[in-house]
């Protein structure tokens, strides 16, 4: 049997190549390997305050983004979470197996909760952590695609399984995670300090699924670059490695071919064949966005949803039962 993959994104924002890159193109490749787990967490979204129309919306569109980028759901399972409510169940009993320390170590919640002050912040944000480990362990998940900023939480879900299997018996599969080596980490093209984040205040510093041509153009015309003019893979000018790793990834070549492509030549053309490179990359995804009908997204993460609840209840029924619940 395949072994099992489960990974997720929040409908808030609007998704970026990075997202892309990083992490819908590699979930297309598993899924040929691993039996593929891939969730809308619109529970994880209402941690911070969202509009209800918006995060409805947003939840189908993201469905269709899945779709779009090659998943598909013959072959991997595709649903929202608040779909299958044994993910809210399970992190209950999670929590009562948490401690405090463990939560208050959290990073993400430190750098989240710093804009509307600690103490006004949801406790939802707080035990986060807690719904991503039950939503890794409600389907004995071996594998999960992880960015470094959620490294962390990954090694807690780990935990967490470790402590429930010694107190109640083997239960949880103990799960690894999946960095790949190479796209995981696309900077800002404003800030290469920072990642390509959909919630950058500086709309410039990321390229979003939905940017038009010119858009497109426009934000890598005006990327920073580094002092010095030679376009090589080299990390101590972090602008021009962004940009030339982003070059490699739409464009499949390899290393030295990107060097040599552009020996000899400025920024200015650089960015030019960048740009002509990304917008070539995002047309197919782009059209085949506007292809996929209402009616069969709503049929396809409904069908996903009922495949991943006789999954899901399954294990909550070995978990109610071990901790004394029928």
């Amino acid at each position: 049997m395949k072994k099992r993959i489960f990974s997720g994104a929040q409908p808030t924002g609007r998704l970026h190549l990075g997202n892309y890159l990083g992490a819908l193109r590699n979930w297309v490749t598993l899924q040929d390997e691993y039996e593929a787990f891939y969730c809308i967490v619109n529970l994880h979204a209402i941690t911070l305050p969202q509009d209800p129309k918006t995060l409805r919306q947003k939840t189908l569109d993201l469905a269709r983004i899945y779709l779009a980028a090659g998943v598909d759901p013959e072959r991997s399972t595709i649903f929202i979470q608040s779909d299958v409510p044994e993910h809210a169940e399970l992190t209950w009993v999670l929590l009562c197996a948490a401690r405090m320390g463990e939560l208050e170590r959290m990073t993400q919640f430190k750098d989240k909760s710093q804009k509307g002050g600690r103490e006004r912040s949801s406790v939802g944000l707080f035990t986060y952590p807690a719904l991503m480990a039950a939503d890794i362990l409600l389907y004995q998940t071996d594998l999960v695609p992880v960015g470094q900023d959620q490294k962390q939480h990954l090694e807690l879900t780990r935990d967490l399984a470790e402590r429930f299997n010694r107190d109640f018996g083997e239960t949880f599969v103990i799960p690894e995670p999946y960095i790949p080596k190479t796209g995981a980490n696309i900077r800002s093209l404003q800030d290469p300090a920072k990642k390509m984040s959909k919630s950058d205040e500086n709309e410039a510093g990321a390229i979003f699924l939905d940017d038009d041509a010119d858009a497109i153009a426009k934000k890598i015309k005006r990327a920073v670059t580094d002092s010095g003019t030679e376009i090589n893979f080299d990390e101590t000018r972090p602008s021009i490695h962004n940009l030339l790793t982003i070059y490699q990834l739409v464009t499949g070549k390899s290393e030295q071919e990107c060097v040599e492509n552009f020996a000899g030549k400025g920024y200015g053309q650089f960015k030019g064949e960048l740009a002509d490179a990304v917008i070539e990359y995002l047309r197919p995804f782009q059209e085949q966005i506007a292809s996929i009908d209402d009616d069969a997204l709503h049929a396809f993460v409904k069908r996903g949803a009922e495949k991943a609840r006789s999954i899901a209840s399954a294990t909550l029924s070995d978990v109610f039962s071990k901790v004394g619940m029928s």
